[in-house]
């Protein structure tokens, strides 16, 4: 059923990148963080951030925080946390944190949010079907973004980066806040199905011992979503809506 294992009775998808167009306008708002950051710190000969590469490795998928961490931790640069009253663009953690989600808000504001046609009529199919679904992502902005794409009424369940915070989750590449989302479901993790575009996402329904974990490929790094623990590699979750119930499925294996 919807191109999924027998035995599926939940379904946990990641908002950014699967659901909305808004991976595009995060990578962008950590590019401009960082590089004001970076050039302030190392002047104009600062190596820029790279908002493919870097932003796959290091920051897709993860809460702002473990991104921003991360990322500099990979330039060598460690900086105090800071604290939640740190102004915006503080040197720390926290404040180079607010930062990046002024930049975002500012550009969600001036550009507004759009959706995948293909995964929202995906989430629409399941939910005809009698599947439960959750939204599971480390934004801390899931619930603005989903009324404003339309589409928060689509789910059952909503664990996001507050919830995180609030209840002391680790964030992905952790499975603890996938385990959350099938909990909120009332669902063994065996029996709930994983949407990441991210590798950390992947990753952590690989970790958390999920069902099934489906990679969705934006960008072309299916080989990499593969590696990271998908178990099938997508360009649109569409194709798991074949007319004969088999999902036009691409792995990395297959090079696609």
């Amino acid at each position: 059923m919807l191109g999924l294992p027998d035995g599926v009775t939940a379904l946990l998808f990641d908002m950014d990148g699967v659901l909305t167009r808004t991976a595009t306008v995060h990578a962008a708002a950590w590019k401009e963080m960082f590089d004001a950051f970076l050039r302030e710190r190392e002047g104009p000969s600062f190596r820029p951030f790279d908002p493919v590469e870097e932003y796959d490795e290091y920051v897709d998928g993860k809460r702002r925080e473990d991104g921003t961490r991360s990322f500099l931790e990979s330039r060598g640069i460690t900086l105090p946390e800071g604290s939640p009253d740190d102004p915006p663009g503080a040197p720390t953690i926290q404040g180079l944190s607010k930062r990046k989600n002024e930049l975002v808000l500012r550009r969600l504001a001036e550009d507004g949010v759009e959706v995948y046609p293909g995964s929202v009529r995906y989430v629409q199919a399941a939910r005809e079907a009698g599947l439960p679904t959750a939204v599971v992502s480390s934004s801390a902005n899931t619930a603005q973004v989903l009324d404003a794409a339309g589409i928060a009424g689509l789910f059952d369940a909503r664990v996001d980066g507050l919830t995180a915070q609030e209840r002391g989750l680790a964030g992905k590449p952790a499975p603890d806040m996938f385990l959350a989302g099938a909990e909120a479901l009332g669902v063994p993790a065996s029996r709930a199905v994983v949407f990441e575009d991210a590798l950390a996402g992947v990753q952590a329904g690989r970790a958390g011992g999920f069902g099934f974990v489906v990679g969705v490929d934006r960008i072309g790094q299916a080989a990499e979503l593969t590696a990271h623990g998908a178990d099938i590699v997508v360009k649109d979750l569409e194709e798991l809506l074949g007319g004969d119930g088999a999902p036009a499925a691409r792995d990395g294996r297959e090079g696609a």
